[in-house]
């Protein structure tokens, strides 16, 4: 017998569930082996680009635990979900290790989700407020 596939609410929560708990084996596990991930921003932002696989993905998550103290405060205000589709809105306020700058970011981000595992994520985040934070 298989197990019945996680809904895209049940991945969703959990990815947030285990970012916020520092569980980056488990949050990489939410994805498939092939993801369409993009998180476009400045260039020196080290975590902007594009990525593929859960190598480069855990690379993502890895650069933002080195780059950044853990977050000053983080809050998802809507969650929308639609089929494969969930879009979450939210605030997270963070500092960045190099310079001792903090910034706000207002995001929003899309999951596509099939079979239960994440296959597409789109992070869209105040760019220019990070790219500032950066600058030194």
């Amino acid at each position: 017998m298989t197990a019945t596939p996680w809904t895209t609410r049940e991945v969703v929560d959990a990815f947030f569930a285990r970012f916020a708990a520092g569980d980056v084996t488990g949050l990489i596990d939410l994805f498939a082996d092939r993801v369409d991930f993009l998180v476009p921003g400045a260039p020196n932002v080290p975590w902007t680009g594009a990525r593929s696989g859960k190598e480069q993905i855990a690379e993502f998550f890895a650069v933002l635990g080195t780059a950044l103290t853990p977050a000053q405060e983080f809050t998802i205000d809507a969650t929308i979900v639609e089929d494969g589709h969930a879009v979450v809105t939210g605030r997270s306020r963070f500092c960045v290790l190099s310079t001792g700058r903090s910034f706000l970011n207002e995001f929003a981000l899309h999951f596509t989700v099939a079979d239960g595992r994440i296959v597409g994520y789109r992070m869209h985040e105040d760019s220019h407020a990070i790219s500032a934070a950066f600058a030194a």
